[in-house]
């Protein structure tokens, strides 16, 4: 009985050895889970190597990135798949300290960043080559918020790369000729650069790679000096003050293990070594994974499979065989008919495809290709008829007068002493924040944005009172405009009327719209039936009836209606920053991306008040002549 024993474990032995020799690590490996695509696409590469070339375990933890580099050092993930090297001041304080190791060159040439232009704007300006001869071609970038200087679209507030543009276009010279635009958002300057490729439009812009942009658009840097190690580091300083020209750095990418990760699982530090893709392999990748909507894991997969020839090289004979059969790779690398039914059978649905997302992107794109300079001639004059008049006409006015208008108005809306002082006192406070120009583009954006709504939406629903069928027609539209996320037509309107204040200014009408519509067709809907007929006995024709009957009883709704839309208007400060729109919003945006809670508090107390003393004022002047004639005689009334 023993021998039988001692045979059985001898054979379960021997079968198990293949495994265990195959497997490289003794416990479970946890990989940071990161979240822009090249860190995502990299880290499933990696992680299909592990799991499925050599048989470990492998889990996923979220996280931010001081999160997860923390974590790393304390060992309690043992992976993070892309590293910046000399990006981040917790990961070079573990390297000093040996907790931490940076293992291979993920990116061939490592990434890379500069000034950019299209390819074509090259090709039709030969003498442009070089950052210095932009001076020249200054007609070629003008800025259409400012036709008089031309623009560089820099990254966005906050970010690391806004401080060393910023630098440069001074040290440089060119701060003199080119206003220094901020888009708010990576997405939004995506999105403005792929309008210009889309228009055959110039731009001068600021971008890095690894990106799919990069893929999908030919982008020519313009020339710089030699790097200089202490010009850069002083031009990362926003106070610096160095007068210097470097070029940019190279960063290397690299992968970020646990030092008890490389002493346990030597074999897969010595893989992790090798991994390494061209530019044109990550940049590609990255674009086929944003265009076909792939997790970073799927598109690794697809990757893998598609090309043996690059992992093959950094995996042992066994790994890789290990590796191909769980892709349903031949050994001579093409894909098995097994394999293919089983991955064509995985992705079937129950559900029929009528995405509609492919044949809406490509309907944006004819519209920006073919009517591009129709949307950018309305947002011209939108600029040039609208909202520069009234930022100009508030800049010039002096802030003590602005201040004393608003508390005279105070005054004069609820007739209380106390609140007219407070709205002046919070005006100098805004002031004293050093935020006064910041209000000033938020009041004149604010303004126009108003303005419009009402030229619009009092009609509208003026229209919608009389006609049953109007209504039924117009109702689900604004239901659909109410509900839609901004999010959803920012990137359409910002493609069709570029980067900056207009854009801001149509989705902040399309946000305001609905309110001021469904209360003016409300409050006209309500006015007595008796006194419309009164006035009809009277021989009073439809639009006498309007005028002097049905809009002064229904002027209670409307102002609610405006005092609405001016408070959704000034909701949308913050998200109007994301598109390039200067004002309150950007502080509060800037804030975020740098942790400043002492910014953030001083920009939202800032357009707190600002929100207080506009929806007291519209409060007092919407309501009605009764209404009103007991809050003035309540504050005639000795206190006590």
């Amino acid at each position: 009985m023993r021998q039988w024993i001692a045979l059985s474990l001898l054979w379960m032995s021997a079968l198990l050895l293949p495994v265990s020799a195959s497997a490289a690590c003794e416990s479970p490996i946890k990989f940071g889970a990161l979240t822009w695509e090249s860190g995502q696409f990299t880290s499933g590469v990696l992680r299909h190597i592990v799991e499925d070339g050599y048989g470990c375990t492998v889990e996923e933890v979220p996280g931010a990135g001081p999160a997860l580099d923390t974590a790393l050092s304390q060992n309690d993930i043992q992976v993070i798949g892309e590293q910046w090297v000399g990006r981040s001041p917790i990961m070079e304080k573990a390297i000093e300290q040996n907790k931490v190791a940076i293992i291979g060159d993920t990116l061939k040439g490592g990434a890379t960043q500069g000034w950019y232009v299209p390819r074509y704007v090259l090709e039709e300006n030969p003498g442009l080559r070089s950052y210095q001869d932009l001076p020249k071609y200054t007609e070629l970038f003008k800025d259409p918020e400012d036709p008089g200087r031309s623009r560089f679209m820099n990254c966005p507030s906050g970010w690391t790369c806004e401080i060393f543009n910023t630098r440069l276009l001074k040290t440089t010279g060119l701060d003199s000729l080119f206003n220094n635009a901020h888009p708010g958002t990576g997405a939004a300057l995506d999105a403005e650069i792929a309008s210009a490729f889309e228009q055959h439009k110039p731009l001068l812009f600021y971008y890095w790679q690894p990106t799919g942009l990069m893929a999908k658009y030919d982008l020519a840097p313009l020339e710089f000096p030699a790097y200089e190690d202490a010009c850069w580091q002083n031009l990362l300083l926003a106070d610096g003050k160095m007068d210097c020209v470097s070029g940019f750095p190279v960063s290397p990418l690299g992968i970020a293990v646990s030092t008890p990760f490389v002493e346990s699982n030597p074999e897969l530090a010595a893989v992790f070594e090798k991994v390494q893709f061209t530019s044109d392999e990550l940049n590609g990748a990255i674009l086929e994974m944003s265009e076909s909507k792939r997790t970073g894991d799927e598109q690794a997969m697809v990757f893998l499979r598609d090309n043996p020839e690059v992992w093959q090289a950094w995996l042992s004979d066994e790994a890789a065989t290990n590796l191909a059969t769980k892709l349903g790779l031949s050994s001579t690398g093409a894909v098995s008919t097994t394999a293919s039914s089983i991955n064509a059978s995985a992705l079937a649905s129950s559900f029929p495809s009528w995405s509609l997302e492919t044949p809406l992107n490509n309907a944006l794109a004819n519209v920006v290709q073919n009517y591009g300079d129709v949307f950018r001639t309305i947002s011209t004059m939108a600029l040039t008829y609208l909202l520069l008049p009234i930022e100009r006409l508030l800049t010039v006015v002096p802030p003590w007068l602005i201040i004393a208008f608003v508390t005279v108005l105070g005054w004069f809306g609820v007739r209380k002493v106390w609140f007219a002082l407070a709205c002046g006192a919070g005006l100098f406070l805004i002031g004293a924040f050093g935020l006064w120009g910041a209000l000033i583009d938020t009041l004149a954006l604010l303004i126009v944005s108003v303005l419009v709504t009402v030229v619009i939406g009092i009609p509208i629903g003026i229209a919608m009172s009389g006609s049953k069928l109007l209504r039924k027609t117009v109702t689900p539209v604004l239901d659909i405009m109410q509900t839609m996320p901004s999010f959803v037509y920012l990137i359409p309107v910002l493609m069709l009327f570029g980067i900056g204040k207009v854009p801001a200014l149509f989705a902040t009408v399309i946000y305001a719209l609905p309110p001021l519509i469904r209360l003016t067709t409300l409050g006209i809907t309500q006015v007595n039936h008796e006194m419309v007929e009164a006035g009809r006995s009277f021989g009073s024709t439809h639009l006498q009836l309007l005028l002097w009957i049905k809009l002064p009883q229904a002027l209670p709704s409307i102002m609610a209606g405006i005092n609405q839309a001016v408070m959704m208007s000034l909701a949308m400060v913050v998200l109007a920053s994301m598109i390039g729109a200067p004002g309150l919003g950007e502080d509060v945006l800037q804030s975020i991306q740098t942790l400043n809670i002492g910014q953030g508090l001083q920009a939202g107390t800032a357009i707190v008040i600002v929100a207080i003393i506009i929806d007291r004022i519209t409060q007092a002047f919407g309501q009605g002549k009764r209404t009103r004639q007991k809050t003035i005689e309540a504050g005639r009334r000795p206190i006590g």
